[in-house]
């Protein structure tokens, strides 16, 4: 099972914020430059994430984007099941297919996802980041102002990343 850049671009948001010292707040605009991802589909992902209730959004100055949940209590196949428009595994109607009325791979399918999403609701969040202090560095957490862009060499305006595979 792969899981589509929008809802890998979910969980990573999730695990960055979680990183995050308590009370301290990121931005969109950080998240995306960490990651190398564009802006406009960072926002995407936080904005589902906000109204689902895993992230606080506030607007405006000194505002900013933090967890909502402990780690513990953020579970990693519900969030999947969430983030992801398509379960089924195939779409036999685009284009349509003759083989419908009589195949059995769409259940096949079904009964993977099913058994994929309940692998992973045996993980929160907290267990995918037993290693928190780790992930710091990785993801220029406390670095000197500036420093995160320094280092992943990005520019704002190089944030690219394409519209495929972002349902």
């Amino acid at each position: 099972m792969r899981i589509t850049t929008f809802t890998d671009f979910s969980l990573r948001t999730l695990i960055y914020l979680a990183s995050l010292p308590p009370d301290q707040m990121s931005s969109v605009q950080q998240v995306s430059r960490v990651y190398n991802v564009s802006q406009n589909h960072m926002v995407k992902v936080v904005g589902k994430l906000k109204k689902l209730g895993y992230i606080h959004a506030q607007r405006g100055k000194g505002g900013g984007i933090s967890i909502a949940q402990a780690p513990e209590d953020i579970n990693i196949g519900r969030v999947i099941a969430q983030m992801e428009n398509h379960m089924d595994g195939v779409d036999c109607n685009a284009p349509a297919c003759q083989l419908a009325p009589c195949c059995e791979l769409r259940k096949a399918l079904m009964v993977g996802m099913q058994a994929f999403i309940a692998a992973m609701e045996n993980y929160t969040l907290a267990d995918i980041m037993t290693n928190k202090e780790q992930f710091s560095p990785l993801l220029f957490i406390n670095q000197p102002e500036g420093l995160d862009q320094e280092m992943t060499g990005l520019e704002d305006n190089q944030n690219v990343a394409t519209n495929k595979n972002l349902d």
